[in-house]
This record gives C-alpha cells, sequence and structure tokens, in this order.
C-alpha cells in the first residue's frame, strides 16, 4: 500500500443522478487505510449507488474521489487491481464445487493450474470450508455461500474490499461467522467498506460510521460518538395497562419531547432523555396519573434509537 497517502478514499461532493432522481447526493467521506468503515443506512438511502461509483462501475455525476490517491474516474486502470467487490448476491456458480469455484477464479486472474489449486485450498481452509471442498455450491447454506464469495474476491488479497451487504438474509451464526472473516482481513490490512443496513453489525465491526439517509450522510463518527450525539440516554417504558397508553404517551412528550418510538399493541414508549433527572420526573408524573408500569430502563441509545433520532423513523 502507499505508505505516503493517508486515506484509503477520499471522496468529495459525490453526486449521482438518475433523470431528476438524486439517489447520492453531495457526499464526502475520508477513509482511513487497514480500518472498516461502515455506510449505514436503509434500503434505497444510497449505500449501493455510492459503492458503484467509489468502484469505478458507475460514472460519478458531480464531485471527485480518489482511491489511494488516484482519481476514481482518470485513473480506473490503477485502482482496480487493487480492489474487490462482493455484491449483496453471491456471484459464484452453484453447479461448480466450492473448490472449483475458487480455482476458476484463480486460473481467471492469472494463476497457473498449480497455483490456482493451491490458492483455492488455503482458502478453504481458511474460511472453515475445506470439509465442503467438493459439494457443489447450491448444496451450500447460505453462510457457506457467502464466506465462498467472499473467498473468490480475495484470491488476490486486495487493498480495498468493498462489502455490499455481505450479511443480508443471513441467520445469526451465519453472520458471525461473516464478521469473523472480515475482522481477519482487516487484521492483515485490508481496508473494509462496508454496507449494512443492520445496526449491530455497524458497532460491532467499524470503527467508523457513516449514516446515509436519502442520498445524504446526516452523522458520521465511531459508534459512541453517534450514540452521544443524541443524548445522553434512552427511557424505556413498557405500561402495564394498554389502555393507558395515550395518555402515558401525552404525559411523556409534555415532560421530555417526542416519542421516538412506539408500540400501542406491546404498550411500550422510547424517549430520548438529556438529563437523568428529567427521567426521573417523567416516571413520577406516570406515577401521579395512575398509570402502572411493567418495566422501565435508562440507558445509553443503541445505533438503532441513533438512527431513529436522526431520521425521524
Amino acid at each position: 500500500m502507499d505508505q505516503s497517502i493517508g486515506y484509503a478514499i477520499e471522496a468529495k461532493g459525490l453526486v449521482k443522478k438518475f433523470n431528476d432522481f438524486s439517489a447520492v447526493d453531495d457526499i464526502d467521506l475520508k477513509i482511513e487505510k487497514g480500518t472498516v468503515y461502515g455506510f449505514l443506512g436503509p434500503n434505497g438511502a444510497g449505500k449501493t449507488t455510492t459503492v458503484r461509483m467509489l468502484s469505478t462501475l458507475l460514472k460519478i455525476d458531480e464531485g471527485y474521489a480518489t482511491i489511494f490517491g488516484h482519481d476514481v474516474t482518470k485513473e480506473s486502470r490503477k485502482i482496480r487491481p487493487r480492489i474487490a467487490l462482493t455484491g449483496q448476491y453471491a456471484s459464484i456458480d452453484e453447479d461448480l464445487t466450492g473448490s472449483e469455484n475458487l480455482i476458476m477464479v484463480s486460473r481467471l486472474v492469472g494463476f497457473s493450474r498449480t497455483d490456482a489449486k493451491k490458492r483455492a485450498k488455503e482458502l478453504l481452509t481458511a474460511f472453515g470450508l475445506a470439509e465442503a471442498a467438493n459439494k457443489q455450491a447450491k448444496d451450500y447454506s447460505g453462510g457457506m455461500r457467502r464466506r465462498l464469495d467472499i473467498a473468490a474476491s480475495i484470491v488476490i488479497t486486495p487493498d480495498l474490499l468493498f462489502l455490499d451487504e455481505p450479511t443480508t438474509g443471513l441467520d445469526p451464526r451465519s453472520r458471525n461467522q461473516v464478521w469473523d472473516v472480515i475482522r481477519a482481513l482487516t487484521k492483515a490490512g485490508t481496508t473494509v467498506l462496508l454496507t449494512t443496513q443492520y445496526l449491530d453489525e455497524a458497532d460491532q465491526l467499524a470503527d467508523r460510521i457513516a449514516v446515509i439517509n436519502k442520498g445524504k450522510i446526516i452523522a458520521e463518527g465511531t459508534s459512541t460518538e453517534l450514540k452521544s450525539s443524541v443524548g445522553s440516554g434512552m427511557l424505556h417504558v413498557t405500561l402495564k395497562n394498554q389502555s393507558d397508553y395515550d395518555r402515558a404517551k401525552s404525559l411523556l412528550e409534555e415532560r421530555v419531547g417526542s416519542v421516538l418510538q412506539e408500540s400501542s399493541k406491546n404498550a411500550q414508549l422510547l424517549v430520548k432523555v438529556t438529563d437523568p433527572v428529567i427521567a426521573t420526573q417523567a416516571l413520577n408524573d406516570l406515577t401521579a396519573a395512575e398509570i402502572d408500569l411493567i418495566t422501565f430502563s435508562l440507558s445509553q441509545p443503541s445505533l438503532d434509537e441513533v438512527f431513529l433520532a436522526l431520521t425521524d423513523e
């Protein structure tokens, strides 16, 4: 990697329009080498479009971006050998075995037949797929397919790996296995840009996180910084009687402010508080109104609550 250049990715004013719709609207990014950068947002927020521009697959309409100091628009040939992209869906050939898939990719990037077999074996072992090496990929579980897909992306270990929602649709065990793969890659020096709609995934993996919504970055920082930005805590309240729901909501809004998340069906309310004293006063208001609670708690905001606060969704 270029030691003289501080950032793996640097972008300024990125814009991508489709007709009159701005999928990406004036995005700035600075991503340090050797880190995991989380790009967090719901479906349609602009995550994949940004990745496609940065990975040289989609034309930038406005602004500029550099990868290890090379201009994405003008120097794509210098960038492409150093990057890899794993999309939301596995790109492996399901009729081939795990070993055959990796040998094929290795041969395509220039390995000799002997070296391709050696590299395939190394990757299958590293990704916990050695026992399934001779099984057709169509017989793999979802987590195994994702691991094989990522393995195929790093036949030649990239300096920068774009992972676009790599754990979508996976069960918790498979997600954890993919997370372990990502941690191992960054430990070896690869920079990872991880797009995800799973807040816990960004919390677990990312050194820094950008929250994107409707094509714009609405917040950026470490997980701790983002949580601190929306207040000192979150008050969770579960009512004993669902019939008290409207009164409780009104009292909380009067004392604390707007309710960030509510569930009338489960009689649960969530509000942001800036001072523990205010939380105590809010609970006293509910007691004075003879509204019984099953549970209440005051805690640091989670990334889910950060996102709700930032987007008002």
